[in-house]
């Protein structure tokens, strides 16, 4: 493997990964599919590339969607609702306002709907703006198949697409203030950041207690939040973080790392609460320096 195809690999690396995690919702599986990237790269004949970036992007493709049939088959088995591992972000990321939408965990939930393949034509074409040739040699059909596919799959997101409207100020000012009546346990504080509406979903993976379904209105959900914190004989403790670029809670059990608690809001209130407790989903966040705002 020569200098210069070393460099390249390294300079699309981020992107590759983006990709990878776009199609995966998983950091760990989406560092799996970088790793095989990176075995066939050094196999190849890369003086017959006239596209590295375009080539790299073919194989971590065909490699995601390969992993992602393997994956809807674990998923099936999952125990309680399935949420996207939380990826921990930069401050310049949440600037980006498209990308940082695109990653966030609603959306990460609207393309769990769509098939492996509709799921790989949008993020490449939708997020990435990759040309219908480009997406066609990485999904393995002929561009006008794909164009049908992205028309089909960009339909299908902008009818269930989460809708915001919120400034990042507004975002921070409610994560913060819920965060706060988590921390003191207080029903109202809750009550007061919530929609009436609002939904929470919680994934302990089986490891961790969690709602087993959605919990869904604002009375219930602060009935189950601040019921459980109660129970705990330990230090709650919520640090506003940045994961999936925005705001989010790193909730620490007597400064223990003990879940993520990510949000959507829409005017001003709280309408999704994401919950990550399962720790195998938590060991990326834990391991790197928390990026606190600031």
């Amino acid at each position: 493997m020569s200098d210069h195809a070393t460099e390249a690999f390294v300079a699309h690396r981020d992107l590759l990964f983006t990709v990878a995690y776009e199609m995966l919702g998983s950091s760990a599986d989406a560092e799996d599919v970088l790793q095989e990237t990176w075995l066939r790269w050094v196999k190849a004949d890369t003086e017959q590339v006239d596209d590295e970036r375009a080539y790299l992007v073919r194989i971590t493709t065909r490699q995601s969607l390969n992993r992602l049939r393997t994956m809807k088959r674990r998923r099936e088995a999952y125990v309680g609702p399935w949420l996207p591992e939380p990826m921990l972000t930069a401050p310049d990321v949440a600037e980006h306002v498209e990308l940082a939408e695109n990653i966030s965990m609603a959306m990460m939930l609207v393309l769990e709907t769509l098939s492996p393949t509709e799921r790989a034509v949008f993020v490449l074409r939708e997020v990435f703006d990759l040309g219908y040739e480009e997406i066609a040699a990485a999904v393995g059909k002929n561009p006008p198949t794909v164009r049908q596919i992205a028309h089909r799959a960009r339909r299908h997101v902008e009818a269930r697409r989460p809708r915001s409207v919120v400034s990042p100020s507004q975002t921070r000012a409610s994560v913060e203030a819920f965060g706060r009546a988590l921390e003191s346990g207080d029903p109202q504080g809750v009550l007061d950041v919530v929609a009436p509406h609002v939904v929470l979903m919680s994934d302990g993976g089986g490891i961790k207690r969690a709602a087993l379904h959605p919990v869904i209105g604002a009375e219930k959900v602060a009935r189950y939040i601040t019921g459980g914190t109660g129970k705990v004989q330990a230090e709650l403790s919520c640090e506003t973080i940045l994961i999936n670029g925005h705001p989010a809670l790193a909730l620490r059990l007597d400064g223990v790392l003990d879940g993520i608690m990510a949000f959507h809001i829409e005017d001003d209130h709280i309408t999704g609460l994401y919950f990550v407790g399962n720790p195998e989903k938590l060991t990326r966040v834990e391991s790197e320096t928390p990026l606190a705002l600031r």
